[in-house]
């Protein structure tokens, strides 16, 4: 059995990487397990895997978590995390937002392979993880539905084992679903509510990436997250909308053949990917029905009804901190929707304030990055203290 870390247990990736764990009896032996706040879920996931070491978020609740689980060693803070990180031969980060780069940078240095669902870490802080990725036996896959079909498409053609392979790669196309508010205009979108954002037609994720997804913010770090994955500039990665979310990205090459890759929306599958690398599980999440799939669309993004896309790829051709400012911001602002203290239209107006401001601050290291992060979220909270 391979052993394995799973922080962010208690959220979706973390509750699907579970179904991973239990279709595939025997594969992998959990033995480390990590949450928020969510305590009573990640006592019950405790008794259940019987992991060696169990992290809560709330130091206040170790005292509650231990007296539940007396066999388990039961810790918090950012060394208890960084060790949960260390244990696994595999490690799963699903803990949302930045708060994740300490999970990111742990299991990398510590030489394991990490199943990547917290894109905001290596957006935040890309110099600082390309660095740490560096480490011997370090790697990073991919758990982003994207970034999952992106490395499928690579793989097939030696990409990742050939120069030849790699200088034959054309461009990368990113697919979005378009989310709930696909085909509206700017103005139709003015009045949209938090129930409205978080209806999302082909997903079911948490509540901060499924309004990242309405304002396509989520494409944009995701265009961000592919750069820094793949090295393709950013002149080469293009965005399509395709509502049905069966083809989850492809790949064109230098002689006009794309490659693409296809399944159901399920998560599982990019989960169970990453989990077994080079090999695949045997359980066929997100397989098709071609008798019932009767159409794939595909359209161009209307940027002007969501601006967000844009301001991604504006702060990624910016580099260094700039991308650190517009996730952090974006968290702000996202929040801020959530608790209805803005609009949701006032999401871009926030980030574009926020990046327009930037000085341009390397990210030379890890405090240079986290200086960043909260510069940016101090300044998103005074740009909404102004627009209330």
């Amino acid at each position: 059995m391979i052993s394995l870390s799973l922080l962010g247990s208690t959220g979706s990736i973390g509750v699907q990487t579970l179904d991973v764990v239990r279709a595939e009896a025997g594969a992998w032996d959990v033995v480390a397990l990590g949450a928020g706040r969510s305590v009573d879920q990640l006592v019950a996931q405790a008794r259940e895997f019987s992991p060696r070491l169990v992290v809560v978020g709330d130091s206040a609740r170790v005292s509650e978590v231990q007296e539940a689980l007396p066999e388990v060693c039961v810790a918090s803070g950012p060394s208890a995390l960084a060790e949960a990180a260390a244990m696994g031969e595999v490690v799963v980060n699903g803990v949302v937002g930045f708060a994740g780069l300490p999970v990111t940078l742990a299991a990398l240095e510590a030489g394991r392979r990490l199943a990547l669902a917290n894109k905001e870490s290596l957006i935040a802080a890309g110099p600082v993880v390309q660095r740490a990725r560096l480490t011997p036996g370090a790697e990073l896959l991919p758990v982003d539905s994207e970034h999952c079909a992106v490395h499928q498409c690579l793989r097939a053609n030696d990409v990742f084992t050939s120069e030849a392979g790699q200088e034959r790669v054309n461009r990368i196309v990113l697919t979005a679903s378009g989310g709930p508010f696909r085909g509206r205009s700017r103005q139709e979108l003015a009045d949209v509510t938090v129930d409205d954002a978080l209806a999302h037609p082909t997903w079911s994720m948490g509540p901060k990436i499924t309004v990242d997804s309405s304002t396509l913010m989520n494409k944009g770090l995701e265009v961000i997250e592919a750069n820094e994955l793949f090295g393709v500039g950013y002149d080469r990665i293009e965005v399509v909308i395709h509502p049905q979310s069966v083809v989850h990205s492809m790949v064109e090459y230098t002689d006009g053949a794309t490659i693409a890759q296809l399944s159901l929306p399920d998560m599982r599958l990019c989960i169970g990917y990453a989990l077994a690398y080079p090999d695949r599980i045997a359980t066929p999440f997100g397989r098709i029905d071609w008798a019932e799939l009767s159409r794939l669309d595909f359209e161009s993004p209307d940027t002007e009804a969501f601006p967000c896309l844009e301001l991604a790829y504006a702060a990624g051709r910016m580099g260094e901190t700039a991308p650190a400012l517009v996730n952090a911001a974006n968290e702000v602002a996202v929040q801020a929707f959530l608790d209805e203290r803005i609009r949701w239209t006032a999401i871009p107006e926030i980030l574009e304030k926020v990046l327009g401001d930037h000085d341009g601050t390397e990210a030379d290291s890890l405090e240079a990055v986290m200086e960043i992060d909260a510069k940016a979220r101090t300044e998103a909270e005074q740009v909404i203290i102004r627009q209330i």
